[in-house]
């Protein structure tokens, strides 16, 4: 790695200045970037798809839990390609397999969920440490950029879901009005299994597609935020500026190489003559003030050290003080004040004395919060037991509970009788007489009969307050597949009539009236 084949200006930045940096470098090399990471996610992909196909949301989960395995070749092209080797697609693409081989299942395990990964990831890959190494190494680089490494994947992680709505919702809106007219959300829950496979499938592809675009730009971002990181650790920017000087003054050393030696083949001359025509110069005497040159001066050695004891016995300097004992500077102060505060400290221990007295009497405080905090729980298990009574009450019977006497149910639904007596013997021979010139009224015979088996026979909770929606929840929770698909059908063209005045297909009269006479009149019933 030489710096100074870097196509980036190496000095140090913000950790947000150093996220731009990566979105710009991200949209130099987009091409091979986002082309790369297609050629590697898209035939996984349709695998994926293929294997799971029953299967879309594990699909699509199986294909996000791989994405660290991804994101190790677009930081192999970025390496490259910041200082001048930008590799080719087919480069690229043959160097993945290598890529893949250190460390990939602690990246898919443990490391998965770590908000920090694009920042780690050429630690592992570009330095090749792992271990302990490798720990040292990312508490070392994660003392400044780890908060903006941790904000780049929450706010990419919304990113992603805003792109995938936002294509998600130009699908929607190009689809021709023939197809989108035959679209309704009832269609969509109410259909059988497996038949709009396909769709989820595509919407998974559209999440796939957004990956192309960000992906290249999060491994940009957190690749930046290392080298920024190194850049003010291992000061790449002053050794930028050293190597630069080294350039510029190559040219001049040899001219001042040659000018050192002239100079120096001089030198020997001049010392000759000084050795000839001078005289060398006496040594002065080693003993310092005590030397007899210094005691024949105005201002002896000896006068001005008495001076200097006179002063040193006038204020503020009189006090002295021999010691004959090795201590620490610190000791003498401590214990000065020590002394000086003793009342002080034995106010505090008294202090603490009542403290502790006063925990001891507070154990009545905690029993009464204990107490309290019991009584709290049990009034929410009786508030829940309150709020789910009549669901409680449904399903006592199954599980063999005694039950208390309920009130018989009314004669009255949704504003529809619903009385056994006012019901026909044979519902479903009435409602094919009346399918023929009254449909509306047959199907809502129908409608008017099941809700009177599901008050009567099956004893469920239902009241006028209750929606078509909440009724079939109920049903479902009898565990009838049968029952629950014929009450759904049924309950769907009811919808349809009763709201949008849609009258059903006469091919659904001997569907409905079968299904009726195999739930019911063939003993199906409790």
């Amino acid at each position: 790695m030489r710096l100074t084949d870097a196509s980036v200006a190496i000095r140090p930045r913000s950790p947000w200045e150093a996220l731009d940096l990566g979105v710009l470098l991200a949209r130099q090399h987009a091409g091979l970037l986002m082309a790369s990471w297609a050629v590697v996610t898209l035939p996984l992909f349709a695998l994926l798809c293929l294997l799971l196909w029953d299967y879309p949301g594990w699909a699509i989960f199986a294909f996000w839990w791989l994405k660290p395995a991804y994101e190790r070749l677009p930081l192999h092209i970025l390496a490259r390609a910041l200082f001048g080797d930008t590799p080719s697609l087919r480069q690229a693409i043959k160097a993945l397999p290598g890529l893949l081989r250190p460390q990939l299942l602690a990246s898919l395990t443990w490391r998965r969920l770590s908000p920090t990964r694009s920042f780690d990831l050429p630690v592992l890959q570009l330095e090749g440490l792992s271990g302990q190494a490798r720990s040292q190494r990312l508490v070392v680089l994660s003392q400044r950029e780890a908060g903006a490494a941790s904000w780049l994947t929450v706010v990419g992680m919304h990113l992603e879901i805003a792109l995938w709505l936002g294509l998600a919702s130009l699908f929607y809106l190009l689809l021709p009005t023939q197809i989108e007219l035959n679209w309704n959300w009832q269609s969509l829950v109410n259909a059988a299994a497996g038949e709009w496979l396909w769709l989820e499938h595509l919407s998974n592809l559209l999440y796939v597609l957004v990956l192309i675009v960000w992906e290249p730009v999060y491994v940009a971002c957190g690749f930046t935020l290392y080298l920024n990181r190194r850049t003010a650790l291992e000061g790449w920017d002053i050794e930028l500026v050293f190597r630069q000087l080294r350039q510029r003054l190559t040219g001049v050393a040899y001219a001042l190489l040659l000018g050192c030696g002239l100079l120096l083949l001089q030198a020997p001359t001049a010392v000759m003559a000084a050795e000839i025509g001078g005289r060398s110069l006496p040594v002065e005497d080693a003993i310092g003030p005590e030397a007899a040159r210094l005691l024949k001066q105005p201002l002896s050695s000896q006068a001005a050290q008495h001076s200097i004891e006179q002063l040193l016995d006038q204020p503020p300097f009189e006090h002295r003080e021999t010691v004959t004992r090795w201590r620490f500077g610190e000791q003498e102060q401590a214990a000065e004040l020590s002394e000086e505060q003793l009342t002080g400290l034995l106010e505090l221990i008294e202090k603490l004395f009542k403290l502790a007295e006063f925990w001891n009497s507070i154990e009545g405080v905690a029993l009464f919060f204990e107490a309290l905090l019991w009584a709290a729980m049990l009034g929410l298990v009786a508030l829940l037991i309150w709020r789910y009574r009549q669901w409680l009450g449904a399903f006592a019977g199954r599980l063999g509970l005694p039950q208390r006497a309920t009130t018989p149910p009314g004669s009255q639904l949704f504003g529809l009788e619903v009385a056994p007596q006012s019901l026909p013997a044979d519902v479903a021979g009435a409602a094919e007489q009346l399918w023929a010139e009254q449909p509306r009224a047959a199907l809502g015979l129908l409608y008017r009969a099941l809700l009177s088996r599901l008050l009567h026979d099956y004893r469920l909770p239902l009241n006028s307050a209750h929606t078509e929606s909440e009724v079939l929840n109920l049903v479902q929770g009898l565990e009838q597949s049968e029952l629950s698909s014929f009450s759904q059908a049924l309950t769907l063209h009811w919808q349809n009539l009763a709201y949008g005045h849609r009258l059903p297909p006469d091919d659904l009269r001997q569907a409905l009236c079968q299904g009726w006479r195999r739930l019911f009149d063939g003993g199906a019933h409790p």
